[in-house]
């Protein structure tokens, strides 16, 4: 089986190369296409560097990986769907996202390039995992090994689901991690935006941590117990329109 891996940290993210080594030993043929720059926040932006309608590439050499490697001037959405429609030398079998330098937990996925990339293929038929180590705004050193092994666990389950299966999988930080839980989104994530100062013509945005305790059985209050989370994710969808009041227009 083939997978593609990508992430929102850029090319020479630890976290990538983490990702790409699990995939290989669980015996995937592994192409590796990831930002040139970081691109976190894109969430499932298509964008790409330049307004030429071409997208630029500059083959890698990861350290310790004998795969090939993309550095793409593109966000990790935009990435995803060109590999999915054939691109980096095929359509895979998965779409591997991540490690993700922080957690990818509630809501605030919304706004993840790491799963924007991994709902990219989820929207294309292509089954897909995201992948993110809760590493807090001022440290400590990121355990990727850990990382590392969640995935080992995770994956050969992951390719056993039905095709376009899409779980957003994070790790905690430390190293006596609990266990592996299924988590329900909670309804923020760990870190905010907040507004801290609006100027006249500039508004100065701050990263906090979210002040509001996480619903138990979440996937922010598994993380912060200890436990390793997954997550299904499914991507944009219409409501159930059936009892709808038919808007009188034009009058």
């Amino acid at each position: 089986m083939r997978a593609l891996i990508t992430n929102d940290d850029g090319i020479d993210s630890p976290g990538l190369l983490t990702l790409a080594r699990a995939a290989v030993e669980c015996g995937l043929e592994v192409v590796v296409a990831a930002p040139a720059e970081q691109a976190s926040g894109t969430s499932a932006s298509v964008a790409a560097a330049g307004d030429s309608g071409r997208v630029a590439s500059v083959r890698r050499t990861l350290p310790g990986l004998d795969a090939e490697a993309y550095a793409v001037a593109a966000h990790p959405g935009l990435i995803s769907l060109i590999a999915c429609r054939g691109g980096f030398g095929g359509k895979p079998d998965v779409v591997l996202s991540g490690v993700n330098l922080g957690a990818n937990v509630g809501r605030a996925i919304l706004h993840s390039g790491t799963v924007g990339a991994a709902l990219t293929a989820h929207l294309n038929d292509v089954t897909s995992l995201a992948v993110s180590l809760d590493v807090g705004l001022d440290g400590p050193e990121p355990l990727w090994d850990k990382a590392g092994e969640a995935v080992r666990a995770v994956l050969p389950e992951l390719l056993e689901m039905p095709a376009a299966t899409v779980l957003s999988l994070n790790v905690p930080n430390i190293v006596d991690v609990q266990g592996l839980r299924w988590a329900e989104l909670a309804r923020f994530g760990t870190v905010q935006s907040r507004v801290d100062e609006v100027g006249e013509n500039e508004v100065e945005l701050v990263t906090v941590y979210s002040e509001d305790k996480p619903a138990p059985g979440t996937d922010a209050a598994l993380l912060v117990d200890g436990y390793a989370t997954l997550t299904p994710l499914r991507s944009v969808g219409a409501e159930p329109i059936s009892g709808l009041p038919s808007p009188a227009w034009p009058a």
